[in-house]
């Protein structure tokens, strides 16, 4: 006799829901767009700076044109302001610059990085974003090995820009791969500039095990790729990278503490508590650099950056308020760029910090609006990484791994910043902007209109937790 039950062991097995192929493809050109923001340098390698700058301009095109379509909710009081004050600002700086056209390109760069930026977060929800992130990160890694594998196995010696092949000995500092796989040398990848690879690679790792820490499918392919990315940080040797790599690690453990604070001014004893440490650390690293820089086999004035800097400041001291106007990264073709400061034999095209290079561009005005940015990017991203999930009376909501993302870059891009003017373009703005614009937007992970609106992950909607 035939048995009739509504018992859920009976009911025929489901498939699980996936996501629509629009959104599939919508999250595949996110990831295209930072993977262009992450390796555009070896974009420019490979094809030229007119071929990039076509595609970088095509690319923000076709976001704009996405994003008419599928109109993501936006609350306009909660878009970056004080980011788009220092747009602005350099924009501005157009009028009175001392190399005009070098202002208008450049300045082109950071407002399409700007606008990728606010794109990505609008269309995307929290994680979807770490996902595409993740994504790119893999594909720059991937590339870099086998870019580094293919020249030490076919070409097996040095290469240059355009897949070059010298006929004759060069400057190191120009090749895009050294060829210094195998024989145990620093290694460039696609950035053709080990301290550019050895900043993604961090990247990777910091989204890598954000990844991990959510619960990711595949773990053991994932945990592949953190291995793949940690070979090619350590590989690149960067001095800087491994500060950060330190400052990075201090940062995740004081947020894991401070997540642990139960009662009102708990957290007050650690603050002081890091903020002795880290002003002990900072006194000890710069007392210390000449120890500390020679065991990671670089000079005490920073590989020649202390007097970059004295170039620098020199001449920015000529215009201290507003500045020579706006160029990021600096072009040398121009005249006043031109052979003004030469390193190796080739003009530098950066101040090797970013807070020196806004000084230099843009003056005190500018320097203000950019300690502004940071100051409420780091501001906000601590507080969204340490508070508890809240929208009602409930305060036991678990943490979301998704959290850390933004206040590890953070913590890179400050420490890189020192050295390095990486954060004021590519993906170091981009990952400002789109970080700072999205918790602005959606302070909760999977809450909020925006979240809940664009949310396809598992097919459904994701709706705050009970």
């Amino acid at each position: 006799m035939a048995m009739y039950t509504n018992h859920p062991v009976s009911a025929l097995p489901t498939a699980p829901p996936r996501e629509t192929t629009g959104h599939l493809l919508l999250r595949a050109w996110c990831v295209l767009v930072l993977v262009l923001a992450l390796g555009g340098v070896g974009l420019v390698n490979a094809v030229g700076p007119l071929v990039a700058a076509i595609v970088v301009a095509c690319s923000a095109v076709v976001s704009a044109i996405v994003w008419i379509v599928v109109r993501p909710p936006v609350a306009v009081r909660r878009l970056p302001w004080l980011a788009f004050g220092y747009v602005a600002w350099a924009a501005a700086s157009i009028s009175w610059s001392a190399w005009p056209a070098a202002s208008v390109l450049t300045w082109l760069l950071l407002a399409i990085t700007t606008f990728q930026a606010l794109f990505i977060g609008a269309v995307l929800t929290w994680r979807d974003v770490v996902r595409a992130v993740a994504s790119a990160a893999k594909w720059i890694v991937g590339l870099s090995l086998l870019f580094e594998v293919v020249v030490s196995v076919f070409v097996r010696g040095p290469l240059l820009p355009g897949f070059v092949v010298p006929s004759e000995r060069v400057d190191p500092i120009v090749y895009w791969s050294r060829d210094n796989l195998f024989d145990g040398g620093r290694i460039q990848g696609v950035f053709g500039n080990a301290n550019l690879l050895a900043a993604v690679m961090l990247v990777a790792l910091i989204v890598f095990a954000v990844r991990l820490a959510a619960g990711a499918p595949r773990r053991t392919l994932l945990i592949g790729w953190m291995a793949v990315a940690a070979f090619l940080f350590v590989r690149a040797g960067s001095a800087t990278a491994f500060i950060a790599a330190a400052f990075v690690a201090l940062v995740l453990g004081t947020v894991l503490v401070m997540r642990t604070a139960r009662r009102p001014g708990e957290r007050t004893r650690w603050y002081l508590l890091y903020a002795a440490v880290g002003l002990g650390a900072g006194a000890a690293l710069w007392f210390g650099r000449d120890a500390l820089f020679g065991l990671l086999g670089r000079g005490a004035d920073l590989t020649g950056r202390e007097g970059i800097w004295a170039d620098v400041v020199a001449r920015a001291d000529q215009h201290p308020i507003v500045g020579w106007g706006f160029s990021t990264p600096w072009i040398a073709s121009e005249p006043l760029i031109d052979g003004w400061i030469v390193d190796h034999g080739q003009t530098v095209v950066q101040a090797h910090s970013m807070w020196f290079d806004a000084y230099l561009q843009l003056g005190g005005i500018g320097v203000l609006l950019l300690a502004l940015v940071y100051l409420a990017y780091v501001w906000r991203s601590w507080f969204f990484a340490v508070d508890r999930p809240r929208w009602d009376l409930r305060a036991d909501r678990p943490h979301s791994p998704p959290t850390l993302l933004p206040t590890l870059i953070g913590a890179l891009l400050v420490v890189l910043g020192l050295t390095e003017s990486g954060p004021l373009l590519l993906w170091g703005w981009m990952f400002v902007v789109l970080f700072g614009a999205k918790i602005k937007q959606t302070p909760l992970v999977g809450v909020g209109p925006s979240e809940q609106s664009l949310s396809i992950e598992r097919g459904e909607l994701q709706r705050p937790a009970p």
